[in-house]
């Protein structure tokens, strides 16, 4: 039987008194998305943060393919981020190397795995940015020049041009005017299906888990309150947190 791709037991992080996020637990099989919802300081994007190594939990376990990423060295962890793990940031700034080209931002994330040729690199870099429809002469520009969205497509190349197992995606959509978001959630859904990605995604937007999770995970006040199917959680709420989040979207 295939095992979880990750697996997460009993995970919290408190910041003094105030929670985080405590007692979540869930596996995440191979090509699965997980979306994980929540009003503002429900504690999705603690939990993300965690997952993702950019902060220690004070408790629980958080297993890799088999492998404790708690246990894990510093290098190691770093080589996983570089290579079989992926972030997705909610502003694409954080993601982007604003300096150099778009071509740049694509090809040193090949460089980190090793890649050395120069004309191997430009034309993996090349081919990625027409998969996130961006127009080939584009290419030495730099992301200063692109538009937000264009900005969010790029960062998506740079972080998939590896070949990733596991993506965190924190608000990939967000702060996107509704056409723009429609089609890089079109592309997002396409890319993860093609590559058969893992991939852990925060929202607070129901449409966009609704599109592009198979499963939910719900969260108030650092906990999970409701999990199971996406379109069974969003279309039949059994929690009352979880019937307010659908309802106050209904009513928009």
């Amino acid at each position: 039987m295939t095992a979880p791709i990750l697996s997460v037991q009993h995970l919290e992080r408190r910041y003094g008194a105030r929670i985080g996020c405590t007692d979540v637990s869930f596996d995440l099989w191979p090509g699965e998305v997980l979306g994980i919802v929540g009003e503002s300081g429900s504690g999705k994007s603690t939990l993300l943060s965690c997952l993702a190594g950019h902060q220690r939990p004070d408790a629980g376990t958080v297993t890799y393919d088999g492998r404790d990423v708690l246990a894990m060295a510093e290098t190691e962890r770093r080589r996983l981020a570089r290579t079989e793990w992926a972030y997705v940031h909610q502003h694409a700034r954080d993601g982007l190397r604003m300096g150099v080209s778009a071509g740049a931002n694509v090809g040193e994330r090949l460089m980190a795995v090793g890649q050395r040729h120069y004309g191997d690199i430009r034309a993996a870099a090349v081919d990625w940015l027409d998969r996130v429809e961006i127009a080939e002469d584009r290419v030495d520009d730099r992301p200063s020049a692109f538009s937000g969205g264009m900005q969010q497509r790029l960062q998506i190349a740079r972080n998939l041009v590896t070949g990733p197992r596991l993506v965190f995606m924190d608000e990939p959509t967000g702060g996107l005017d509704v056409s723009v978001q429609a089609r890089l959630l079109d592309l997002l859904r396409g890319l993860v299906r093609d590559m058969g990605l893992s991939v852990v995604i925060v929202t607070h937007d129901l449409a966009v888990v609704r599109l592009l999770a198979d499963r939910l995970m719900v969260m108030k006040s650092g906990r999970v309150v409701e999990q199971g199917l996406t379109d069974q959680v969003l279309d039949d709420p059994q929690h009352a947190y979880t019937q307010l989040l659908v309802s106050s979207v209904l009513q928009v």
